[in-house]
């Protein structure tokens, strides 16, 4: 299996889908696109340990993106609010020469995260700016949850309104969080975040703010956690078929890490680590 390359691989348009696996997408994809599929090695489990390794120089693309991680407001992930528990001192705009903040501008709040349109919609917005690059990304941010038929997205809300927040701070708008005090709790998240993360119950319990009790009553949670991501990736799936025949280039669509659906007792996906679930991604190169 060879590495993603992501950088230095031939394409004009690189559409991402986050937090897609190569197996899942392996038995879908050619209902909805025809191209070479490959299994590739991503650098990252999680986005920003993904993006901070790949992006390392200065790079002349149009980021479209849906995932608060790769932003333009100049915070590195090591500062941000509800934030990866990352000791990556990088941020998207030291790297990237124009990011489109689409997990702003795109947000659908009844979902809880950006539908594939929102992230098409800016594209075509801004074609002129995605012409003038030399590459453009699209960042897609299904199949990654929240489940669109379930519009929840507990998570996503909660790293989006953080990131507001801590916008708003660094403009002057508001008190970063309130002082001392809140400084203190995000001390706290931060250490109950890492104990959380070695713990397969709390991945578990996590995932199962955007399922349905139900459903995980009746078919376990990996089950239902399964049905309604691949429902998630036909989701974008079908939109990226309608859509790519507008792009004038070589395009390629792949992902920048996996999903675990109790894998190794993982589930979800975290930094740095590293099993096929997790690192095992498409790389379909489009007819």
């Amino acid at each position: 299996m060879r590495d993603q390359d992501f950088l230095g691989a031939d394409w004009d348009y690189c559409l991402v889908l986050d937090a897609c696996r190569y197996d899942v997408f392996s038995e879908i994809y050619d209902e909805y696109l025809d191209g070479d599929l490959e299994k590739r090695r991503s650098v990252g489990s999680s986005t920003p340990e993904w993006a901070s390794r790949n992006f390392t120089g200065r790079h002349d693309i149009a980021y479209f993106s849906g995932n608060p991680f790769i932003n333009d407001l100049g915070i590195p992930l090591n500062e941000l609010k509800w934030g990866a528990s990352c000791d990556y001192e990088w941020t998207a705009a030291d790297h990237i020469s124009q990011v489109f903040d689409v997990w702003k501008t795109g947000w659908d709040e009844e979902l809880g995260t950006v539908p594939p349109e929102g992230i098409t919609q800016a594209f075509r917005e801004n074609r002129e700016a995605a012409e003038r690059a030399e590459r453009a990304v699209l960042h897609y941010m299904q199949p990654h949850a929240p489940y669109l038929s379930r519009g929840k997205g507990q998570k996503l809300k909660q790293i989006q309104k953080g990131i507001r927040k801590q916008e708003e701070a660094e403009n002057g708008a508001v008190e970063a969080d309130g002082g001392t005090l809140a400084s203190v709790g995000d001390r706290l998240r931060t250490n109950v975040e890492s104990v959380l993360d070695g713990s397969e119950l709390a991945q578990k319990a996590g995932l199962w703010l955007e399922l349905d009790p139900a459903d995980v009553v009746r078919n376990g949670t990996q089950q239902a956690a399964l049905g309604l991501y691949e429902e998630n990736l036909r989701i974008v799936l079908e939109h990226v078929a309608e859509f790519v025949d507008e792009l004038d280039g070589d395009v390629v669509v792949t992902a920048d890490h996996g999903e675990a659906f109790g894998e190794e007792g993982v589930w979800e996906h975290h930094i740095e680590t590293y099993i096929p679930a997790l690192v095992e991604v498409p790389w379909l190169e489009l007819e």
